[in-house]
């Protein structure tokens, strides 16, 4: 890909990706800095693109936010609300990343619609399109995905709590 070429792309697919990076951190500023990291990194990788880029540049962004939110240990949608009804008192940051870490140990197709549902907020009737699933199979899929979730973390939750009554 020429130098010219990457600059027209970089300059149409901007919007787009900014707009990608707000789903995930709500923030114009951290979004912003996570295209810039993007562009750069698409840029080190020039001579071997090809066009269109833009299915590249989103996954990018995407990892890149990702990443972000990990170090930062914010996220957003139902699975952390569903996990304080289990009565756990925890910080919301220690609570995010043991959720994190379940939905890490996940099948491969639960991982990936929770984190399209919750965290690109991508609905049900796209999901279904994505995966050539009827709605009805996302929607029994992610509540599967949710309630695996829920579960594991109620153990985790009473198997901690019984270990530090045990400790006293």
């Amino acid at each position: 890909m020429t130098t010219e070429e990457y600059t027209k792309e970089a300059q149409r697919l901007r919007p787009l990706l900014i707009s990608t990076a707000m789903r995930y951190l709500h923030s114009e500023k951290d979004a912003d800095d996570i295209v810039q990291d993007a562009l750069l990194r698409l840029w080190q990788m020039r001579p071997t693109l090809r066009l269109p880029i833009e299915p590249l540049a989103v996954v990018v962004v995407r990892n890149l936010c990702i990443s972000h939110l990990r170090k930062q240990h914010i996220t957003r949608g139902t699975l952390t609300e569903n996990i304080a009804d289990a009565g756990d008192d925890n910080p919301t940051a220690e609570r995010i990343e043991r959720v994190m870490s379940i939905i890490d140990t996940l099948p491969d197709t639960q991982q990936t619609l929770l984190r399209l549902r919750h965290m690109e907020g991508i609905d049900n009737s796209r999901l279904s399109e994505m995966t050539g699933s009827s709605e009805a199979a996302v929607r029994k899929a992610l509540s599967r995905a949710r309630m695996a979730v829920k579960e594991q973390y109620i153990r985790m939750y009473e198997s901690r709590k019984t270990h530090d009554s045990n400790e006293e």
